[in-house]
């Protein structure tokens, strides 16, 4: 029996590496998007263009507009000579938002009153919009500190230091590309077994399987391992890339990683059995990827916290095993996180796994013996 299986799985070694197009899908596409997902899919903000109405003219206010110009954020910074130029600013989207100084602002700071600072952003980009004003907040705390030391003026004696954990700058892509070590990953794992029954159907091969001496376990297994060690050579190079070129922290056990590595892939793998069962052609087995992929990155909490959707949808994402290994690779990679916790995390995607490739064994025999009835 391990001969017949290591037969058939060199067999489909020799399958996708001879295949132009599996190689390129397999090859470029994963690197190509792990560039592009990588610099473009992040929540930073940069290269900002403000507006600013100074009716003040003062030492004081210049002094403070002068702290915008200096700040590597504002790299476009527009001059507004009347109140009726804010709204066409923002409403034509030239920028994100105006700094307005009022006529009294110096005349308020040098007698040593209340001056105020007011902030007009763009809250249809209501997610860079507080970023924004969390920049300008900083700015102007920073200058109000700075003035009332030179003013002599008596000082709070608290301050709040606020420290981040894990990602003490706040690099958006420290939290990005782990996440697309797992969506990576799973793209490679479905499309290679996705493809593998149903390119055996297409080509007129598969009936040669079926007069071979193997069974459909031993088919079974043929297809599912080396899928499993595509999947597994796929991430090794993402974190490969995300630990030597990007740069990021790996503070965890490698052999953990890739335990729940490994387990993932076989959940998914079993997705992609299924798929690849009930398909009779490649560009069935590749739509039918891409309609469980969507799903299945919107509900693991990739792009929005799974927190914030609702509750019956929360239910849902416990099928995900992607929702789990993001949790394992971010927590491995940036957190160190210990070996139970990752198990908590892996023990639902085992159940998944085995859900998901007794099922696909099942569809699958119940296929092969309609074929062959």
């Amino acid at each position: 029996m391990l001969w017949r299986v290591l037969s058939l799985m060199y067999k489909e070694f020799l399958a996708v590496w001879r295949d132009k197009k599996s190689r390129a899908v397999l090859i470029v596409p994963p690197i190509i998007q792990l560039c592009i997902f990588a610099f473009a899919a992040t929540l930073d903000v940069q290269n900002v263009t403000i507006g600013i109405l100074n009716r003040d003219n003062g030492e004081k206010g210049f002094e403070l507009l002068q702290r915008f110009h200096g700040a590597p954020v504002f790299t476009h910074i527009s001059y507004l000579h009347s109140i009726s130029e804010i709204a066409p600013f923002l409403d034509n989207q030239r920028g994100t938002m105006v700094v307005s100084l009022d006529e009294q602002f110096s005349r308020n700071l040098d007698a040593k009153k209340a001056a105020q600072v007011q902030l007009i952003l763009d809250g249809r980009k209501s997610n860079s919009a507080q970023i924004i004003a969390g920049y300008s907040v900083e700015i102007i705390r920073q200058f109000n500190d700075e003035f009332e030391a030179r003013a002599e003026v008596n000082q709070q004696n608290t301050q709040l230091v606020s420290r981040n954990w894990f990602n003490p700058n706040l690099l958006y892509y420290w939290f990005n590309i782990p996440n697309l070590s797992g969506i990576l990953t799973m793209l490679v794992g479905l499309t290679v077994t996705a493809l593998s029954v149903a390119r055996e159907r297409e080509m007129g091969t598969f009936d040669q399987l079926l007069v071979t001496p193997l069974s459909p376990s031993e088919i079974l297994l043929g297809k599912t391992i080396p899928a499993i060690v595509i999947g597994m050579i796929e991430g090794t190079v993402i974190i490969s890339a995300a630990v030597f070129i990007f740069g990021i922290p790996f503070v965890g056990s490698l052999p953990v990683l890739y335990f729940g590595m490994f387990v993932f892939i076989s959940a998914i793998v079993g997705n992609g059995l299924f798929i690849s069962s009930l398909c009779s052609t490649q560009q069935q087995a590749i739509l039918g990827t891409f309609i469980f992929m969507s799903p299945a990155v919107l509900l693991s909490g990739f792009a929005t916290p799974i927190e914030n959707m609702p509750s019956w949808l929360q239910v849902v994402t416990y099928a995900n095993p992607l929702r789990y290994y993001l949790v394992i690779a971010k927590g491995v990679m940036l957190k160190g996180m210990p070996a139970n916790i990752v198990l908590s995390n892996v023990w639902p995607m085992a159940v998944i796994a085995a859900v998901n490739l007794t099922a696909a064994g099942w569809l699958f025999r119940r296929r092969l013996e309609h074929q062959t009835s």
